[in-house]
């Protein structure tokens, strides 16, 4: 029969004092405080349409060049949406309508992007680990997010062709290929994209550095500001006015408000008649302004809730230095 040492739990938690476990606790919210703000910063870069053309029309060129390669010559072709090259048709003798086409085109939060944030701030916020492994292999996940958003767009060819195959001409023949883009979309890529970051924490030993963090010789880092001065106050309210600002002068724009209507329509409907493009060429003029004051204040609020810190000649960082001072 085994007896339990009366001292083991004392000793148990004599092992972290109350300070240590709230630096322990903001050790690991800033991982999730991270993604929230990263999260808010995707959400106001893509209010426009298209503005990720560069990543957007080099994916839709890739997509109609594999679709021509793997399935026929003549399956997909490259056509332009809203002026840019970013639109691919697919072709079937099976599709429904006149001329047995499916159009789809690869907007800026299907380009992947939002993934290859996603990944990043997770690994760039692990503990531990050396700064140049961090970012090699923010290049090699990126990289391969890439990959895999190539081979979906790649799937909807043979998904949506067998499905109207047996089904020829039927509208309802394509929503095998769009109940497999919800799924991707919706939760798909968030699991992979975890899993991904779980073998690379495995594969770096991020367990055992994560432990002994305060041994890791990073000579850099970005930390949230701990002591805030009046100017710090200052800046944030200017920050908060100007995205008041932003939101108030679209709020109140019915011309705006209108077409959003009509875009929140065409994406539940998935249509991109021609009204949708209007409409989506009519949003992104009204908000402009409001889109350039609200990134504006992203960015500088950013800034200020974030600071850049380098070890000094003694080896400590100017925080820490702060703290105990």
């Amino acid at each position: 029969m085994y007896m339990a040492n009366p001292k083991t739990s004392a000793a148990i938690a004599e092992d972290l004092s109350w300070p240590e476990v709230f630096q322990l606790g903001k050790k690991y919210m800033k991982i999730p405080f991270a993604l929230l703000c990263v999260e808010i910063f995707y959400w106001f870069i893509t209010q426009p349409s298209d503005t990720l053309v560069p990543i957007q029309m080099s994916e839709a060129w890739i997509w109609n060049e594999l679709t021509n390669l793997i399935y026929g010559e003549g399956t997909a072709t490259l056509t332009a949406h809203n002026g840019w090259m970013t639109q691919v048709n697919l072709y079937n003798s099976n599709f429904p309508g006149k001329l047995d086409t499916v159009a789809l085109y690869v907007s800026d939060e299907c380009a992947g992007v939002h993934e290859m944030i996603f990944i990043s701030t997770l690994i760039m916020m692990t503990e531990g680990v050396p700064q140049k492994l961090k970012i090699r292999s923010v290049v090699v996940m990126c990289t391969i997010v890439y990959v895999l958003n190539i081979v979906r767009l790649v799937a909807f060819y043979p998904i949506a062709a067998s499905d109207c195959h047996l089904d020829p001409n039927n509208p309802v023949c394509l929503t095998g290929m769009w109940n497999f883009h919800e799924a991707i979309y919706k939760w798909g890529f968030l699991l992979l994209l975890v899993m991904m970051w779980l073998v690379w924490f495995r594969y770096v030993g991020g367990s055992s550095k994560v432990l002994n963090s305060k041994k890791n010789n990073e000579n850099w880092k970005i930390s949230i500001r701990s002591n805030w001065e009046t100017k710090h106050f200052l800046v944030m309210g200017f920050v908060a006015m100007m995205i008041c600002y932003g939101i108030f002068s679209i709020t109140t724009n019915e011309i705006a408000m209108d077409a959003k209507e009509t875009l929140d329509f065409c994406s539940f409907s998935k249509l991109s008649t021609g009204s949708c493009i209007e409409a989506q060429n009519t949003w992104d003029n009204a908000i402009d302004t409001s889109w350039s004051l609200s990134a504006i204040g992203v960015v500088i609020g950013a800034l200020t809730v974030f600071k850049f810190e380098k070890k000094n000649l003694d080896g400590k960082w100017p925080s820490e230095i702060q703290e105990e001072e």
